[in-house]
């Protein structure tokens, strides 16, 4: 993992490096638009267009499916039994800090990489702004992650405790690794490596998941369920409050079928 983290940080910084010092096509820099008075239908909008977010009620639907026929202590046990990604559940709840680590990289390297400007004054003050909705995200994800584990009380598999549900690795990873990609947006680097870096980090966040089960601290709902959590917070806090540089995706099911609309605005 060492080796890892030294090829990620210089990556990170010539990204920065490359992108950081510029600005959005609409001639604002990123961060420029970030408000904490979006006013009221904007945010009843980012709630609700957060909540059809495939990547929010597409984990909350896994999570209630694993709850057919006892399937999700079921997997637990043999996630436990068998660790056939990580080895041992002790590598496995390593690997699940160390793979957390690199989802809060991502979000502060693509943070610093998006174009705020060529001021230095103004990309300062923009990359402020941007931060603190940011931030935000994170922190309002960790209170409601702590707040649902008190409220749930279920006992993780391997017994420690009763803070199973959610997953606050999985939450955590989640929110750090939606908003990377969100900031990925912003950056100028052609669709094929946008595509791949994305790629690249929802692997990493599902990994962190993976590793929580396999490690025995949580069931594959928990991890699922801190996932969506993160995932809408960090949907809804870019919506919301980042001005007119968000994007969107929905899926909406009709008679014949369903529709995926992609909103953009810069």
């Amino acid at each position: 993992m060492r080796h890892r983290r030294h090829f990620i940080a210089p990556a990170l910084g010539i990204l920065a490096l490359a992108s950081g010092c510029s600005t959005l096509p609409s001639g604002k820099g990123w961060g420029a638009s970030a408000t904490i008075v979006p006013g009221w239908e904007h945010v009843k909008d980012a709630a609700v267009n957060a909540a059809k977010d495939p990547w929010v009620w597409g984990p909350l639907a896994g999570a209630a499916a694993f709850q057919i026929d006892n399937f999700d202590r079921r997997t637990s046990n043999w996630a436990r039994e068998h660790t056939p990604v990580f080895g041992s559940e002790q590598n496995a709840t390593d690997w699940s800090d160390h793979l957390r680590s690199v989802c809060v990289a991502a979000q502060v390297g693509t943070l610093l990489a998006t174009p705020s400007g060529d001021d230095a004054r103004r990309w300062f003050i923009n990359k402020i702004k941007g931060e603190f909705v940011e931030v935000a995200a994170v922190g309002a994800t960790g209170l409601a992650t702590n707040e649902l584990k008190s409220a749930a009380g279920r006992a993780r598999p391997n017994g420690s405790d009763n803070e199973s549900f959610p997953s606050g690795h999985s939450s955590s990873s989640a929110v750090h690794s939606e908003l990377a990609i969100y900031n990925l947006e912003s950056i100028d680097m052609g669709a094929g490596w946008n595509t791949a870096a994305e790629i690249g980090i929802r692997t990493v966040a599902f990994g962190t998941a993976w590793a929580r089960v396999e490690g025995g601290w949580h069931y594959p709902s928990d991890t699922l369920a801190g996932m969506a959590l993160g995932n809408f917070l960090a949907s809804f806090a870019t919506h919301a409050f980042m001005g007119d540089q968000s994007k969107f995706v929905s899926l909406s099911m009709t008679d014949g079928g369903a529709i995926i609309e992609w909103h953009s605005s810069f």
